[in-house]
């Protein structure tokens, strides 16, 4: 069920508390009561958190009454159960963190919470953020709002619960976490706005880790004006992560003049390979035009090791998971099984029950990849082809202010899709992860809807710690766009 209070933009939240039009309470109990009657059809949630919102709600109304308030005062905010938040269930979507409550909360959650965001819940997604469709949680796979021929789609992944639930109008935003595109391929399945920042602006201090040199924590809203809002909350110095950027945070949401006269727009040959989606080349093509348009110019550029990206990925992601997830054991923490057995087939019946197929594969070729003997031919050629890719970037924009690619190869697609490989699947994140290897920032804006109304992607990238610029552009491109559509499954079960 959706009603005003849902729909309306984080940012109207905002000013409309501030006004004293509503409280936090009345908007908070709106998006429960939302959650309750529609989160059994998404599964969007894991974790409802009712008591805690309610209490936090009182508390942002408080604060708001006597004139005291922080950037995002009152608004109701998903967090995806990748972020460890005290006293509250946190599964990383895996059987094997069973019933883990951790006594601390991660350094984003707490920004969030100090600049008077309200947890509506944990949001589901891929186990351990592995994967692009949502479809390998333990807890069930996550329906996307919208839908084909009247069945529901895939929301993208691994951020697929959080997307879900913006485009579905249970939380007005939602944390994420992008590795080699779970922010920016789940926005763009879903219709909606998802930014993945530089690596490091945002502390990875009790985010459950994937893969540490990439993993980044980000925003998905359904405007570009609202993830500026919250990159304002999330981002910063921590000293409790070493990868952690003291590069000064500027104001994000003054950027958004839309002005991008005389900015230069790259558009890169590599991605634009052979057999393409004539479709997304379209909507590719009507942005070029609409930033031409707008007063950019369009510069024509080369990123030539592109094409060993997603190899290089699929490298060096796993070799981290495999040591990252060496940790979950059955001694400490969550799943316990086997142990009157013995230490050993403790450990071994734990992490077979545990953990879900994708992982477990992954586990293995990142275990591979590490091994005696192929560390070199592997792992140490993937680190250097990564250098290369990152290189490729940085000759660019000694030309450009931006570039401008597709987010997704494809628009969201149906349950009874059946790749004939994992790697089939992989490689839905093939226009992503250079800028996961690069560690730059890139944002996905719905681009429009293709033929069967669905809608597509349209990612811009930008250089180090430019996140100003990307979404200075991509708010300029979204006014020029114009994107309005609701998803269907929202529009048929709203009452």
């Amino acid at each position: 069920m959706t009603n005003e209070l849902n729909t309306l933009t984080l940012a109207d939240m905002r000013d409309g508390l501030k006004a004293k039009k509503f409280s936090s309470v009345e908007l908070t109990e709106a998006h429960l009561k939302a959650i309750e009657k529609n989160n059994p059809h998404y599964n969007s949630y894991i974790t409802i958190t009712r008591d805690i919102a309610t209490k936090m709600a009182k508390d942002a109304d408080a604060r708001l009454a006597s004139g005291s308030q922080g950037l995002i005062e009152g608004v109701p905010v998903a967090v995806k159960d990748l972020f460890c938040t005290k006293g509250v269930l946190t599964t990383a979507a895996s059987h094997i963190l069973d019933g883990f409550k951790p006594q601390y909360e991660s350094t984003v959650t707490t920004q969030c919470w100090e600049q008077g965001g309200v947890m509506l819940g944990k949001t589901n997604l891929d186990e351990f953020a592995m994967g692009s469709a949502n479809l390998t949680s333990y807890y069930g796979t996550v329906k996307s709002p919208w839908m084909k021929d009247g069945q529901p789609l895939v929301p993208g992944g691994s951020s697929g619960g959080s997307a879900s639930a913006v485009a579905s109008f249970l939380a007005p935003t939602a944390l994420g976490t992008d590795t080699g595109g779970s922010i920016r391929q789940p926005a763009s399945f879903c219709g909606i706005v998802g930014i993945k920042p530089t690596y490091g602006r945002c502390s990875r201090w009790g985010i459950v880790a994937f893969a540490s040199s990439l993993d980044q924590a980000g925003p998905i809203t359904r405007t570009v004006r609202d993830s500026a809002i919250m990159l304002n909350v999330m981002c910063g110095h921590d000293a409790k992560d070493s990868t952690s950027s003291s590069e000064a945070v500027p104001d994000f949401e003054k950027a958004l003049t839309g002005n991008v006269k005389g900015k230069k727009i790259g558009i890169p040959k590599e991605y634009r390979p052979d057999g393409m989606n004539p479709e997304i080349l379209a909507m590719w093509d009507k942005g070029i035009q609409l930033l031409r348009d707008a007063g950019a110019e369009i510069v024509d550029i080369s990123l030539p090791h592109t094409k060993y990206a997603l190899a290089t990925y699929y490298i060096v992601a796993p070799a981290e998971c495999s040591s990252n997830l060496a940790r979950y054991d059955g001694v400490r923490f969550g799943l316990r099984v086997g142990a009157e057995e013995g230490l050993t087939a403790m450990y071994e019946k734990t992490r077979a029950a545990g953990f879900g197929k994708e992982v477990k594969r992954r586990i293995m070729i990142g275990t591979y990849v590490l091994s005696a003997g192929y560390y070199d031919a592997y792992y140490k050629k993937a680190q250097k082809v990564r250098w290369l890719i990152a290189d490729d970037f940085n000759k660019a924009f000694e030309k450009v202010d931006a570039i401008l690619t597709p987010t997704a190869p494809s628009a969201a697609f149906g349950f009874d899709y059946k790749p004939n490989d994992p790697v089939e699947m992989y490689l839905n994140d093939v226009f992503t992860v250079p800028t996961s290897l690069a560690g730059l920032p890139g944002i996905s804006i719905p681009g429009g809807l293709n033929k069967d109304g669905l809608p597509l992607g349209l990612q811009l990238i930008g250089k180090s710690f430019d996140e100003a610029t990307v979404l200075n552009v991509a708010y300029a491109l979204e006014q020029a766009i114009g994107f309005n559509a609701k998803p269907q499954g929202v529009l048929g079960m709203a009452a």
